[in-house]
């Protein structure tokens, strides 16, 4: 009798991990645990212990952890394609069987100058469409975005910058423009008082072109808070520079007759992570993209 048991015992299939097949999978396409942490939403060591669980089951190694860069052993790179093709069945079995089958949260970086006014009306559309998925909107400044986006922290992010990074969907290309306050009067004085963010990715290259017109500048307001910057401008304290369309309430464009240099035009960049967790975030990079082209493509938010 315990004989038996114990053959039937033995005989008992075991079952792979789905979550775990979901880590491994993200481990894979990221390139290391941590940024496929952050895709998943997870912490490093959660991920660590679902690939050591998948590893105590088979029985091998399926990382080779010697080197600098983790890498897919023999056995790693066999499992990876019955991984995807399991979990791409277990999603389609999800989707066809259940009402709602998306559902969990997306992290969202955008610049905070041009939040306004595409990613509300987005937000609004995909809440309709998506009334399961929790989206977080980050907003900051490029730099901290990128930042964030590389360890693996943000799904989607939108930047303002003169070029491309490789994978970057450029969504519009516009140029900057000087503001100040309302009837305003500091954008005559000189030295030109200049007032930005420190993380400001057009400080350094407004600076740049003044110094080329042989125009003289201080910056006379320096802050992390961009209400700060806005505020300082409306009182007349300084000058500013935003992309064309997206000038902040109180402040407005500098009719400066060719007295300021003509500033380069910058690109807004969509980045979209790899591996994406739910279909619902290409769902909403697709849905950012048409917005900007709906409103004229390169030239759209420039002509608002």
């Amino acid at each position: 009798m315990v004989l038996n048991s114990v053959i039937k015992e033995c005989d008992m299939p075991r079952n792979l991990d789905m979550v775990a097949l979901r880590s491994f999978i993200a481990v894979a396409d990221a390139g290391g645990v941590t940024r496929a942490s952050g895709f998943l939403n997870l912490t490093q060591s959660a991920v660590s212990m679902q690939i050591k669980r998948l590893e105590d089951m088979l029985g091998v190694e399926l990382l080779d952890r010697s080197g600098r860069q983790i890498a897919l052993t023999a056995a790693g790179e066999l499992l990876l394609g019955y991984a995807r093709k399991m979990l791409s069945l277990n999603d389609e079995v999800m989707e066809r069987l259940t009402r709602d089958p998306h559902e969990g949260e997306i992290i969202l970086g955008v610049p905070h100058d041009i939040v306004y006014p595409v990613i509300p009306q987005v937000l609004q559309h995909f809440s309709r469409s998506f009334p399961r998925m929790k989206v977080t909107l980050v907003s900051s400044f490029t730099r901290v975005l990128k930042d964030q986006f590389s360890r693996g922290e943000c799904d989607i992010i939108l930047t303002t910058e003169a070029e491309s990074d490789p994978g970057a969907e450029t969504l519009a290309e516009l140029p900057l423009v000087w503001v100040g306050a309302p009837g305003g009067s500091a954008w005559k004085s000189r030295p030109l008082r200049l007032a930005y963010e420190h993380n400001c990715i057009f400080r350094k290259g407004v600076q740049a072109a003044l110094d080329q017109a042989g125009i003289p500048w201080q910056m006379a307001v320096e802050s992390d808070s961009t209400r700060t910057i806005e505020a300082s401008v409306s009182a007349d304290l300084a000058v500013h520079t935003v992309l064309a369309g997206s000038e902040p309430p109180y402040v407005e464009r500098i009719a400066h007759g060719g007295t300021l240099p003509e500033l380069r035009r910058m690109k807004v960049n969509q980045y979209l992570a790899h591996p994406t967790h739910s279909p619902a975030v290409k769902e909403l990079a697709l849905m950012i993209s048409r917005a900007y082209a709906a409103r004229g493509g390169k030239g759209a938010v420039a002509a608002s």
